[in-house]
């Protein structure tokens, strides 16, 4: 009669490390959807599609200010006597016009321009029109900003998820990309490197002063995606890809670190040969990739060029994962955004798994599963209010972590053949290659290349909230079989049970191992389980950390009631923590975690515990008994 109670949180530094990392990518992307109580998607600019904009900006990274001619085409979908861009009010429009014709136009004080045109534009018909606008675009919305690094002036934009208006004139739903892309040229001090997306073209120098730099994009693009740096930038460029398709990788570096960030950025090239490899040719291949630093935190998958605070590793990784599961597949409603940034998420994932081993890629689940369960509720997929409020859209737990375990749970469930064949097919289909998906797309995929139906799967891991709680119970039967009985409760009541493979490991004290996985539908399964050895001493459930759960409990035989016995109290606890066991059961060993998995103390044969100078926070205390081992949680307040 033993309890075994499965940690989910390994005790490995490395966790630490990259979530530390990590959240400096969230940071980043949710920076410019501060405020957005106001934000909804804006009919008014549904009835024209664009094909080309032309965007020329004159700043100076000394001033917090714009002046900016933006010309856009675009195909009428329907009879329009105006049309509409999203601009915040702040911003001053000076004139518009088309063909030469000055038109008239409001700005109606709710960060709206309307143009009236000078006839009724039949549907279906292509028209350009050029706005002149200037001002300051504010501090608070972080999505144009004039900042120092080292005491030398930088400017930087972060348009996502609803910042572009707050610096030029748009169209930031996400139903529409600029289908033949976009031409950028930015007049700036000459001392001065300008960055954006695409090629560079040109550099003209005006003889007042100033560079006019002309860069040119010629893949679909949302406006949330464009972007502009100017700076001492040094350049530093690499070379990617398979050839014959190479491509430059080019860097903007600032001269006061550059020397240190090099070295990091060698990883680059090999990260893309690895996605190139599982997936498909860089997306952008006839451009460039690169990275610009900037005085934000983290990163952010500008198309062709991600902003970058750091270089590690996994914000490498994440961003140009992005180039492809973000930027040329962009989700199709910010209710999806789970498709961006759970895919970057679990393709860095992918990089620890290629280049560190399955040992440092279950350690990596680990740290995002005992994340995903620190709280009941939370699904990966946004309701309506959730997309109001940047904090939910760019949730660590939901939409970054547990998005990244649904695809690896997805991987599980399906095998690794269906699972990636399915992704290339997503990426190279014609409907959604350059364009936007949704969720229900992404099943399509998987499901034909399976030849599963996975409604059930997606309904509670993507769409419904919460996890399992696994107790299992392992009886010896004799003649070297064993009957396991599968039990679940949910974390949350909008998922009755989780159907999924659940494996199981059977371990004895001599070193024998013996791994199984059986498919759990329901509550109460029992499964009869042929093992090599009867002299099994552990049973772990979900011992590879494949699927989200929590804090299982596997019972061998069928008196368990000693370890039921065992409490720490009180809980909480706030200046020490006190065990009772039943009598006669001798305590051999004692282990405290905290949330991040790491330990905290380790002891012998001790029942109280000073934990006056602990942090604030959820415990884990493994208490190892003669009788068995038991998991309990705690709360020092």
């Amino acid at each position: 009669m033993k309890k075994i109670l499965l940690l989910l949180i390994l005790p490995v530094v490395s966790v630490f490390a990259q979530q530390t990392d990590f959240e400096q990518v969230v940071e980043a992307e949710q920076k410019a959807a501060f405020n957005l109580q106001n934000f909804t998607n804006n009919e008014n600019t549904g009835n024209y599609d664009m094909t080309h904009v032309v965007l020329n900006f004159t700043v100076d990274p000394n001033v917090q200010f714009v002046s900016g001619t933006i010309s856009t085409t675009y195909i009428a979908k329907e009879n329009m006597q105006t049309i509409t861009f999203e601009l915040n009010d702040a911003l001053s429009v000076s004139s518009v016009t088309q063909n030469g014709s000055f038109l008239s136009f409001t700005q109606n004080n709710n960060d709206e321009l309307v143009i009236t045109l000078p006839a009724v534009q039949q549907q279906g018909t292509e028209a350009t029109v050029t706005v002149n606008y200037s001002g300051a675009p504010s501090f608070i919305q972080d999505s144009f900003v004039a900042s120092q690094h080292a005491g030398t002036p930088i400017l930087w934009t972060l348009s996502e998820p609803y910042g572009a208006k707050e610096w030029w004139p748009c169209k930031q739903d996400l139903n529409d990309k600029i289908d033949e892309g976009i031409d950028v040229y930015i007049t700036a001090p000459s001392q001065y490197v300008s960055v954006s997306n695409g090629v560079e073209q040109s550099q003209t120098n005006n003889s007042n002063g100033t560079t006019t730099t002309h860069f040119t994009h010629n893949y679909p693009i949302p406006a949330y995606l464009i972007a502009i740096a100017v700076t001492n930038y040094n350049i530093y460029t690499q070379q990617a890809g398979t050839a014959p398709n190479t491509f430059p990788v080019v860097n903007y570096l600032y001269p006061e670190n550059e020397a240190d960030i090099i070295p990091l950025l060698d990883q680059t090239p090999a990260i893309m040969s690895f996605f190139e490899e599982v997936f498909e040719q860089y997306p952008f291949s006839n451009e460039k990739y690169g990275h610009a630093q900037w005085s934000a935190g983290g990163g952010m998958e500008h198309t062709t060029v991600s902003f970058m605070g750091s270089f590690g590793r996994e914000i490498v990784a994440h961003e140009l994962a992005h180039q492809w599961f973000g930027d040329k597949i962009t989700c199709g409603s910010w209710k999806d955004i789970w498709l961006n940034e759970g895919f970057a998420t679990y393709l860095s994932g992918l990089v620890v798994e290629d280049q560190d081993g399955d040992f440092e890629f279950r350690s990596w689940r680990a740290g995002k599963i005992s994340n995903i369960v620190s709280q009941p509720d939370g699904s990966v997929y946004l309701t309506d209010n959730d997309t109001l409020d940047e904090s939910r859209i760019f949730n660590t737990r939901l939409t970054y972590n547990k998005g990244a375990m649904v695809l690896h749970m997805l991987r599980y469930k399906i095998g690794d053949a269906a699972f990636f064949q399915g992704l290339k097919n997503y990426l190279a289909d014609d409907a959604l290659a350059y364009a936007y998906a949704k969720t229900p797309q992404l099943q399509q995929h998987l499901e034909e290349t399976s030849g599963m139906d996975l409604q059930e799967f997606f309904n509670d891991w993507v769409y419904n909230q919460g996890y399992p709680t696994y107790n299992i119970t392992v009886v010896n039967n004799g003649f070297g079989n064993v009957l396991v009985t599968i039990n679940q409760t949910q974390s949350d009541p909008s998922v009755s049970f989780f159907e999924m493979p659940v494996s199981l490991r059977f371990a004895s004290a001599n070193g024998n191992i013996y791994e199984t996985i059986v498919d759990n539908t329901f509550n109460g399964q029992q499964f009869t389980i042929s093992l090599p050895f009867s002299d099994y001493s552990e049973v772990l459930v979900n011992y590879n950390f494949d699927i989200i759960c929590a804090e299982n409990t596997v019972t061998l035989g069928t008196d368990s009631t000693l370890l039921n016995g065992v409490t720490l109290y009180p809980n909480p606890a706030l200046q020490a923590i006190n065990l009772a066991v039943p009598q006669g059961m001798v305590i051999q060993h004692a282990l405290f975690y905290n949330e991040l998995g790491q330990k905290v103390l380790e002891t012998n044969n001790e029942t109280s515990w000073d934990i006056s100078q602990w942090a604030s926070g959820s415990y884990i205390a493994r208490i190892k008994t003669g009788t068995g081992t038991k998991d309990i949680k705690f709360v020092k307040q």
